[in-house]
């Protein structure tokens, strides 16, 4: 059923994995067989108690979106299929867990913070490189002020560089780093606690957690969407930079 990724259920756990190595990059396709799966999900979801989101290989978990599906064609298409996945993710009522082995970056880096809970690899690196080529991941921004604090998700996001998987949990962005040699069975293990709790008692917990957060996702998300589509990809430097990248030449700033 599924070309680029792999999604089993076993027991009271749900697994989506990225299967298109070493970058896993997300382009439209993927992302559409992604929604899928949650959607899977989300009819069995009285059955589960926790779903993981893992990638093959150990070079990257994702290093983003596909920068030629955000051109002026493809970017309204890209935009509502790739934030059908967070639409989604915050419908579940199960507990949420990325497994993040290498590169986790742009979009990437997005689909972790998606997640309940981020487990790291000690080689994770994770990023919002976006402003890089004058664009803005719209997710992060939703996402990011309410884990890390409004001061540290700014500078996330308009630096663009990258940061080790120690100081995401330092900044409490990751919940656990565990060694690479030996991640997939330590991670098995960390999903395990998950599997042998009440899953009803689960689901009530998360809720809770959801309102005290008091994070209205969907209201602020198409305030960020409709700024990203109708005024950042009107500029010319934004076009500029997905261009320079296609192109593999250093871009050219109007400023405008």
């Amino acid at each position: 059923m599924f070309n680029f990724i792999t999604f089993k259920e076993e027991g009271r756990l749900a697994e989506i994995r990225l299967n298109k190595p070493p970058y896993n990059v997300l382009d439209i396709p993927m992302m559409e067989e992604i929604n899928l799966a949650l959607d899977k999900v989300q009819k069995n979801e009285s059955n589960l108690n926790v779903l993981a989101i893992t990638a093959e290989g150990e070079k990257a978990f994702s290093a983003g979106v596909d920068v030629a599906d955000h051109t002026a064609d493809k970017v309204d298409k890209m935009i509502n299929v790739f934030h059908g996945i967070f639409r989604r993710l915050e419908k579940l009522s199960i507990v949420t867990v990325a497994g993040v082995k290498g590169a986790a970056l742009g979009g990437g880096c997005e689909l972790a913070l998606g997640c309940d809970l981020i487990v790291a690899a000690e080689n994770a690196k994770f990023g919002q490189p976006e402003i890089k080529l004058a664009v803005y991941p719209p997710i992060a921004i939703t996402y990011l002020s309410t884990i890390v604090g409004l001061k540290r998700a700014f500078e996330i996001v308009i630096l663009g560089e990258n940061f080790s998987a120690v100081d995401a949990k330092s900044m409490g962005l990751v919940n656990q780093v565990m060694p690479l040699e030996g991640f997939d069975n330590s991670f098995s293990s960390f999903l395990k606690k998950f599997e042998v709790l009440s899953g009803s008692a689960l689901r009530v917990t998360k809720k809770a957690f959801k309102k005290a957060s008091n994070l209205s996702f969907e209201t602020t998300l198409k305030e960020v969407e409709t700024i990203y589509l109708r005024e950042l990809m009107t500029l010319n430097d934004a076009n500029e930079g997905l261009n320079s990248f296609l192109e593999k030449r250093k871009p050219v700033w109007s400023h405008k």
